[in-house]
């Protein structure tokens, strides 16, 4: 039988060993678990004794995989047609993995082989390291330094490597083969030997270099979550902290004793940007760098990164949402920053919420969690009010730096005024009083920061005479203008295509519409002689270093005002910047996203925190057309709480999570035809639910992704509805065409 359908005193057992010595012995048939999308197990026969969660190697139609022993065989074939397995490795998962694989499965709706595969997803890791020709940087080339090769010099600094592999340098660096191939011929790469890498290079040993001391919030705070760790037992404490308050420093407390009293650590953040300054206070207060997982490091790295943590020899990882599925050895504290933060959604390989899916892997495992934002979620704050989380307060800003004072600037009676550029007038999008303040600000030497979450130039390029609109062939988006690279972008998947002079539809001039970042640059430097500016966003940072030099510019006075999007709103501390001016406040406001109030006052809290930081008091400047909004009039009040509670209110009435369950049934086919057909077939299978409704199918806001056309339904359900069995089986019902993809997505945050 599988491990799950084993009794509760028998797995209590189990769990007390990490493995469990001779459970199976050769020769015995067992299911093993594969890491693929469809697999929920085949059977093997064993040439060595093995324990459940035992790592084996099996083939599939001659192809290779890793897996893990899951329960006995139960496929009933004759034996005579039950294949060896072709390696037992002396490692694997232990019962609460296990469990954690079939709970996670059962709530997402994927497959537990596709759980597997985010756990085993360094196959290098069980093979010995592979001998390839290695390249190193070299710093005192004369050659032209391009932004390409800026990248690549850059994917060396933030990986601290003298060589890597030409894979991983494209990989990493996110060039093409041909910018390696003129970086080798022009001396800026050069080869170096084959070797292998040191498993031991990655091992840090800790200490508590005991600099910081807490204030009393924060001490109370600290003691309260120590209380937890030494007591054991699962609990999820939420560290509920203005922007500002030090809960970083907390958490490092909470760290350092589950780490001291032998246990594993793993500190999430939502994107590994945010470790720029982080790092260098990890260092500090622990006296050894952190170990960093993400998706960005060589194949080696991730494969002595991986290996350590399977060998319990690595036990402190600062990771992005992939960290949670290393194979941790006597876990002993999750702590999950900003936890808030929408990247926390996994919407590629699988749909999970990875905040989510660490509470219920320390809820199995038995260990404590600590959630920590300025901003916390409305789940996150209705089970503090179910009396499920424990909510620990931090008020004031640690070093008595005071709050920014925030307010609206009305758009209706503050309208922007134009700029001119060489001969052209342009419209312009900065109004007076935010000019008055910009100006202010850099006369008394402290820097600005400029909002606007739009990237590029100018997202809409329209004809006007006939209305022509530029727009992706392969997505149904428009194209952004991008005046850095001078193209016409597709945002969805990423698709290039030169800017025309001329609409092709009826030869009539095109015209720019709306703003991005680049726009606001343009005016800053028209309306500002001499200003410093830099551009922020994920076409500008490509890397950790790219995110450091521009902190060190800041710090350093280099910068007078900083220009961009979301990134900036997440964990930078500027001790000089003093102005935040939001371009847009009302973006995001009115989408069709029940959660659009509560994203965008995360989004803008976030924001306005930058500014204050230091010993020179802040400013934020909300630009709208809406200075009346409940969003931005409890943002200028700082009042939180009533805001949530106010949103919650429809919330509650409308059965919208986290008062009711969602879950989004996405269907893509590469025909319109077949996709249609598939979705009527679907829909008439659709099963009768009580206290829940089925909606649709309808075309997704997005109806064309990649020359995938896109179709959505939406189950909807109270609290307490248990939907995962009701979809899975209708899902079951229908026979999925080859060209037929369909996409489970429990509590989505995404409706495009």
């Amino acid at each position: 039988m599988p491990f799950y359908l084993y009794r509760n005193n028998d797995i209590e057992k189990m769990k007390k060993n990490k493995y469990f010595v001779g459970m199976f012995n050769a020769g015995t048939i067992v299911k093993v678990l594969v890491p693929n999308v469809v697999n929920t197990g085949y059977d093997y026969r064993l040439t060595a004794p093995a324990d459940v969660g035992t790592f084996v190697g099996v083939t599939i139609m001659n192809r290779p995989y890793v897996g893990v022993v899951w329960g006995f065989g139960d496929s009933g074939l004759p034996e005579s047609k039950i294949k060896n397995v072709t390696r037992v490795y002396d490692a694997g998962l232990n019962i609460s993995d296990l469990q954690w694989i079939k709970r996670m499965s059962d709530w997402t709706l994927m497959a537990p082989g596709a759980v597997l595969r985010l756990i085993i997803n360094v196959p290098d890791a069980f093979l010995p390291p592979r001998m390839e020709q290695l390249y190193s940087y070299n710093p005192d080339s004369t050659a032209r330094m391009t932004e390409n090769r800026i990248a690549v010099a850059d994917a060396f600094a933030s990986n601290d490597f003298d060589a890597m592999s030409v894979t991983d340098i494209q990989n990493i660096a996110r060039v093409s083969s041909g910018v390696v191939r003129t970086m080798i011929k022009n001396g800026t790469l050069i080869p170096k030997s084959s070797r292998e890498t040191n498993p031991d290079q990655f091992v840090f040993e800790y200490n508590d270099a005991g600099n910081i001391i807490l204030n009393d919030e924060q001490a109370t705070a600290a003691a309260q979550i120590g209380t937890a760790i030494s007591s054991g037992g699962f609990s999820v404490h939420l560290l509920d902290g203005i922007t500002g308050s030090g809960k970083t420093q907390v958490y490092f407390d909470a760290a350092w004793r589950a780490y001291d009293a032998g246990k594993s650590v793993l500190l999430m953040m939502p994107e590994i940007a945010l470790t720029a300054q982080f790092m260098s206070r990890f260092e500090k207060r622990f006296g050894a760098p952190p170990v960093v997982w993400h998706s960005n490091l060589t194949a080696a790295r991730r494969r002595e990164i991986w290996r350590g943590v399977m060998r319990g020899k690595i036990r402190m990882v600062v990771g992005t949402r992939s960290a949670l599925f290393l194979p941790w050895q006597d876990l002993g504290l999750i702590v999950i920053d900003e936890e808030h933060d929408p990247s926390y959604k996994q919407e590629d390989m699988g749909n999970y919420h990875a905040r989510d899916m660490a509470i219920l892997r320390a809820r199995i495992a038995n260990i404590p969690v600590v959630l920590a934002s300025a901003t916390p979620a409305a789940e996150t704050l209705e089970n503090v009010n179910l009396g499920k989380y424990t909510q620990l307060k931090l008020t004031s800003r640690f070093g008595g730096a005071q709050l920014p004072e925030i307010r609206t600037i009305d758009l209706r009676e503050n309208r922007p005024e134009s700029y001119t550029v060489g001969d052209t007038e342009q419209t312009g999008f900065l109004s007076v009083p935010l000019c008055d303040a910009l100006r202010d600000t850099l006369a008394a030497g402290h820097q600005a920061m400029l909002f606007i979450n739009r990237r590029g130039f100018a997202p809409i390029v329209q004809c006007r005479k006939c209305g022509w609109t530029a727009t992706c062939p392969d997505c149904s988006v428009g194209m952004t203008y991008h005046k850095r690279i001078g193209k016409l972008l597709c945002h969805m998947c990423g698709r290039t295509m030169p800017l025309m002079k001329n609409c092709p539809a009826c030869n009539s001039d095109v015209s720019m519409r709306g703003v991005g970042l680049e726009k606001i640059q343009e005016e800053v430097i028209a309306k500002f002689s001499g200003v410093r500016t830099a551009l922020v966003s994920s076409d500008t940072i490509l890397s950790r270093q790219s995110l450091e030099r521009l902190v060190a510019q800041m710090e350093n006075g280099e910068i007078d005002v900083v220009i961009g999007t979301q990134i900036l709103a997440k964990g930078h501390h500027f001790p000089n910047l003093t102005l935040v001016g939001v371009v847009d406040a009302d973006m995001g406001l009115f989408g069709t996203d029940f959660r659009a109030g509560e994203h965008t006052f995360q989004q803008l809290f976030q924001v306005a925190g930058r500014a204050g930081r230091g010993t020179h008091p802040g400013t934020v400047l909300l630009q709208t057309y809406q200075p009346d909004h409940p969003v931005l009039t409890a943002i200028c009040a700082g009042n939180r709480d009533e805001f949530m509670n106010t949103d919650m209110v429809a919330r509650r009435a409308a059965q919208m999570p986290p008062y009711g369950q969602l879950i989004a049934v996405i269907i893509e086919g590469q025909r319109e035809s077949t996709l249609s057909q598939f979705c009527a077939d679907l829909s008439a299978r659709a099963p009768v639910l009580h206290g829940a409704k089925i909606m649709g199918p309808i075309a997704a806001q997005v109806y064309q992704i990649r020359n995938w056309y896109r179709m959505r339904f939406l189950v909807a359900g109270g609290k307490n509805a248990n939907l995962q069995p009701v979809v899975a089986k209708w899902i079951a019902s229908v026979k999925v065409p080859a060209n037929i993809r369909i996409k489970i997505d429990v509590n989505p945050i995404n409706f495009m």
